[in-house]
């Protein structure tokens, strides 16, 4: 190509010294083609598409066809208003044809002038002009290119130079260019047959190096040895031994395992060749084969390579393209021994030409574009860049007035689209792997919103031509034209390979529509259509794309197709393996963005039997993902539903098998023997603190055994209980202000775990302890042996007396052995009815804390009035006492012959009425309605409830399971063994089966979708039954259309007796004037 070029511009540079305009051969070449002339052009204005046979031009018709092509080029100002002007023309000639058009204008533009402008230059000479047009069609392997086609565009062609060079234009330069583009046109036609099984060859052997290699046979059984120099490499190359560096890392004695794939073949031979240190070609080596499987397609190979060149352009040193074919040769005749011949050698050398071609173009440009773009941006400041973010929507509008209907933000936010478009060009050039991944990411992200990608071509060509504006350098402009159009061709391609019939589907939200566009899919392959569109090495799930769009009516759709069984004669399918392997956390997601589609998930986990025996049926629940994950630990489903806290999906069947499952198998044992600890420590409590103290009031003796007793239980309590729960405390609390989990509602730093009722009562129990431990008798009194006045460890003696302690004590050793039985609570969740009456028992008291608080109110406020009046009560003369007999009043507690005596201070007898009247028959009846509708309310979901404290602390004991007891329990579910669905009939694995009463659910129809028919995974399912929607939108239709026909059919019958009654009127008419007229002439 590079010798192509130095032609052209030699002969380029001829014409211009020997200008013919003014030469004296000018005449001589505006005037007629004479008859030879003629009858050698005739034959080139056909199109030829049999061969590409060289195109032999007279030399007079080559120089006027130059003149009469620079000549329209040097009309315009700017080459690329010239481009634009081709374009237009072609672009306007077929309209049904713009769809071949699929980059941008200004760029495509310029394409098209540059490839015509080296054709014209290079007519004088056929083998280059043929070398030329052949690399030029194989950029056009992927567009339909027809003999009509290419007349369309020659004769646009020829309608631009009759208007904008008249009389210039000449006869020879007229057919001459019209022989240059049909020639062109028919070498594309020829070229996309004749390298359509080149292409196939190119695949299959490619398929078999990269893809195939473990099955293909050893280095020294080739047999495809035509080039003797080759051989003994590749003899040499079986025995290399290890590299010495790495024969000492692996062992002494180590040798080279045989490379299988391509790449490890490749960088062996690199290796061996002596190139191992030509870092350049690992980055080839990186994007070959999307080179390679992309070789019909000139768009996506054009992408690669121009990505690559970004790539080569880090490189320091010299790149010699050349070496990597050497290479890439020599491993394929090794992976492909017993295929390769020389078909395959000219396939490959034809194959790397045009890459090489392709990549000469762009080395070396790349680092000064970069440089030359990063200096424009700089520069730019702020006012200038907001001028240009508006003058490219303005002129994008004016290009593509419908993209005003897709650009909905506000102007600030369609600025910093266009900043950042901006940033990415200069990006593009510095890291341009990363940005590769960062739009594929982007451009399947906007796949959902159904952007149209006509609307990139516009886009590209206004910010060109704003840019043109701001700077005068043709290498900026150049720069940032070519990133720009490489990101558009990136997101171009993510939407078209990202579009398919599913999202768009998912666009519509119609569950009619998703249904349509699945039933096409392979019935092997359904189940990933709904869940993975990959483009690259990015991926996006349409699942999650129609939940988090809003499209829920066809997300519900997607998950009951999923969960559907369907069968033929050979297989089951059933999507539950490939939506909780591609999605995990299905069950968070859906908890957190669709909590309407957890019951349909979790019901599509279930299938019941229709055959009923002896009042059961068989019931199969496919839990195994809701129990462990793909590593095979503790699957998160549970604690994400605890976090939910929905009553209601926890009590759905297949969670509460689930959560039975593990609960009776493997979590109440190590539940019950943690809390084991804790029973032994309330039993040590209450002995310690209630069984053997010591009290005035019941006379009981001390005993050296019962003292001795006490002071165990004691020390137990203080260091056993007590330390325990610092411990546990000081974890907790670490955890919090590791995980930044700390709340500052109240303005104060609280940890999290603080909010749980198990956690605060032992954050609290701890702190009574502390108070225990230093009230403690057994300190004060100091007793450590017996003596004549006092045992030992005696907590009894006029110390603790005097000072108060033992009162003080003795309170908070009440509170303590109070918590120690709350916490005891827990040991409701071994029955479901215990532990429900428990949680309903604490909800109701907030509705008794408001009653409490009310009543302490009306104390306060009648006490205060009471004091207040003038009586002559001595027994109730202070506020205190007063408060007390109006709480004893309260509660029934107030001695009777009080009352009596209120009847001389009628005063505060009428006061302590009132008081009465409020508190017994507003504030009690108040509380009992407040607690029959706070019952009510939770009445029906208080086995939710229930169900939910199970499973945190389910969630809670299997973090401390080990690996092996939980493999143990895993291997006891026998996961994977088949379950039957009905007797003989061997069905899905990954579940649990059991049976249930037949009245628990009426099952009439078998959920199970069976066809006949073919039962290759490669072909779809056949048509399902039409739902009772679609009967009746045929029966609509066809109503409509019968009254349209029945409607038709009237107005034929009276447009017909209309002209009948018409032609009758005419024929009357004119027997009427036949008989006037024979009586007149009678007459």
């Amino acid at each position: 190509m590079s010798e192509a070029e130095e032609d052209s511009s030699e002969y380029a540079e001829e014409s211009e010294e020997e200008d013919p305009s003014t030469g004296p051969d000018s005449e001589d070449l505006e005037s007629e083609p004479d008859d030879e002339e003629m009858e050698v052009l005739k034959k080139y204005l056909s199109v030829n598409d049999k061969s590409l046979d060289d195109l032999e031009l007279p030399p007079k018709v080559v120089k006027s066809t130059v003149r009469a092509w620079d000549s329209f080029v040097g009309v315009f100002e700017r080459k690329e208003s010239a481009a634009d002007a081709i374009y237009g023309a072609f672009f306007d000639a077929a309209p049904n044809l713009q769809g071949m058009f699929r980059a941008p204008r200004a760029t495509m533009g310029l394409r098209i002038l540059t490839g015509i402008t080296s054709f014209v230059h290079a007519a004088h000479d056929a083998t280059l002009l043929r070398r030329q047009v052949e690399a030029v069609a194989f950029n056009h392997l992927d567009l339909d290119v027809t003999a009509p086609r290419v007349e369309i565009f020659r004769e646009a062609t020829m309608e631009v130079f009759d208007l904008e060079l008249g009389a210039l234009f000449g006869t020879r330069a007229r057919m001459g260019l019209s022989s240059i583009m049909t020639y062109a046109g028919g070498a594309y036609i020829f070229c996309r047959k004749e390298y359509a099984g080149r292409i196939r060859l190119l695949l299959r052997s490619w398929n078999t190096a990269a893809k195939k290699g473990d099955d293909v046979d050893q280095i020294e059984d080739l047999d495809s040895k035509s080039d003797e120099e080759e051989e003994e490499e590749e003899v040499a190359q079986e025995r290399v031994e290890v590299d010495p560096t790495k024969s000492q890392e692996g062992g002494k004695n180590s040798q080279l395992k045989v490379p299988t794939t391509f790449d490890e073949m490749f960088l062996f031979n690199a290796a061996v060749m002596g190139y191992s240190n030509s870092t350049w070609m690992k980055f080839i080596l990186e994007y070959f084969d999307p080179i390679v499987t992309n070789v019909a397609n000139s768009y996506r190979l054009q992408e690669a390579c121009d990505v690559l060149s970004l790539n080569l352009a880090k490189c320091k040193g010299e790149i010699n393209l050349p070496e990597f074919k050497a290479v890439m040769l020599a491993s394929l005749r090794s992976l492909v021994p017993k295929e390769w011949n020389s078909q395959h050698e000219v396939a490959w050398n034809w194959l790397w030409e045009n890459v090489e071609r392709l990549l000469t173009k762009q080395l070396g440009k790349p680092r000064a574009q970069q440089k030359a773009l990063e200096r424009f941006v700089v520069n730019l400041s702020q006012d200038a860049l907001t001028g240009y973010c508006r003058d490219v929507y303005k002129r994008f509008f004016q290009l593509a007035p419908s993209g005003q209907d897709f650009f909905k933000q506000s102007t600030t936010r369609l600025f910093f689209i266009a900043e950042k478009i901006v940033e990415m060009t200069v990006e593009m050039y510095r890291t341009p792997k990363k940005m590769v991944e960062e739009l594929s990411g982007l451009g399947l992200r906007h796949v959902g919103y159904g952007v149209p990608t006509e609307l990139f071509s516009p886009y590209v060509t206004a910010a060109v031509e704003i840019v043109r504006g701001f700077t005068t350098d043709d290498t900026t402009e150049t720069a940032f034209a070519w990133s720009l159009t490489l990101i558009a061709k990136i997101m171009v391609r993510t939407l078209v390979e990202g579009s398919t019939v599913v999202m768009q589907a998912i666009n519509t939200n119609i569950e009619k529509n998703l249904k349509k566009a699945i039933a096409v899919a392979p019935r092997g392959k359904r189940a990933m259509e709904l869940l993975n569109i990959t483009v690259g090495t990015q991926s996006i799930s349409p699942l999650y794309w129609a939940i988090e769009s809003g499209s829920l009516v066809c997300a519900q759709a997607m998950i009951e197709d999923l969960l559907t069984i369907r069968a033929d004669r050979d297989n089951y399918y059933y999507g539950a393996d490939a939506l909780f392997t591609r999605h995990p956390e299905v069950i968070k997601k859906l908890s957190s963005s669709a909590p309407s589609l957890l019951e349909t998930l979790l019901e599509g986990l279930v299938w019941r039997s229709r055959v009923i025996s002896n009042g059961t049926r068989r019931v199969n629940c496919y839990c195994k993902h809701l129990m462990q994950d793909v590593d095979g630990n503790p699957h998160q489903a549970l604690q994400w539903l605890v976090e939910y806290g929905n009553p209601v999906i926890i009590s759905q069947f297949t969670i509460v098998l689930v959560a039975d499952l593990i609960w009776t198998r493997l979590a109440a044992y190590h539940f019950l023997l943690g809390r084991c600890y804790f029973l032994f420590t309330l039993c040590v409590a209450v002995t310690s603190q209630s069984f053997l103290s010591y009290s005035k009031a019941s006379k009981t003796p001390e005993t050296l055994e019962s003292n001795t007793v006490v002071f165990v239980c004691r020390i137990f309590l203080y260091l056993g209980s007590m330390g325990k729960i610092l411990y546990g405390q000081i974890r907790c609390f670490q955890a919090d202000c590791r995980n930044g989990d700390i709340d500052r509602s109240f303005y104060i730093p609280i940890p999290q775990y603080l909010f749980s009722l198990k956690e605060a009562g032992n954050f609290l129990l701890l702190w009574i302890l502390v108070c225990m431990c230093i009230e403690e008798p057994l300190w004060h009194c100091g007793v450590w042996s017996t003596t004549e006045t006092a045992l030992i460890f005696s907590t009894h003696c006029e110390t603790v007396e005097e000072n108060g302690s033992k009162r003080r004590y003795t309170g908070f050793s009440c509170v303590a052995i109070l918590l120690y039985w709350a916490l005891l609570l827990d040991f409701s969740i071994f029955s479901m009815h215990i532990s429900a009456y428990v949680l309903v028992f604490g909800r109701v008291l907030s509705e008794v804390a408001l009653f409490v608080m009310a009543l302490a109110f009306v104390v306060v406020a009648f006490a205060t009035s009471i004091m207040a009046l003038e009586h002559d009560f001595v027994e109730m003369a202070s506020m205190d006492e007063w408060l007390l007999s109006l709480t004893e009043m309260s509660l029934g507690m107030f001695h009777p012959d009080y009352y009596r005596s209120l009847n001389s201070e009628s005063n505060v007898l009428i006061v302590v009425i009132i008081f009465m009247l409020i508190v017994s028959i507003i504030l009690v009846n108040l509380l009992v309605a407040q607690l029959n509708q706070a019952y009510q309310h939770v009445y029906t979901d208080m086995q939710g409830y229930a169900r939910l404290n199970r499973a945190s602390v389910i969630v809670a004991t299997l973090e401390g399971i080990s690996n092996k007891r939980w493999g143990r329990f895993l291997r006891g579910m026998n996961f994977e063994e088949r379950l039957e669905f009905n007797e003989g009939d061997v069905g899905l694995a990954g579940g649990v089966q059991i049976v249930e009463p037949a009245a628990a659910h009426i099952v009439t129809v078998d959920s199970i979708r069976r066809f006949g028919g073919s039962s290759a995974p490669t072909m779809p399912w056949p048509d399902e039954e039409d739902s009772m929607e679609d009967r009746f939108d045929r029966l609509e239709k066809l109503i409509v259309s019968s009254v349209k026909k029945m409607g038709k059919g009237r107005s034929k019958k009276k447009k017909t007796k209309d002209n009948g009654s018409s032609v009758l009127a005419s024929l009357s008419g004119a027997t009427d004037e036949g008989s006037d007229g024979s009586g007149s002439g009678s007459d």
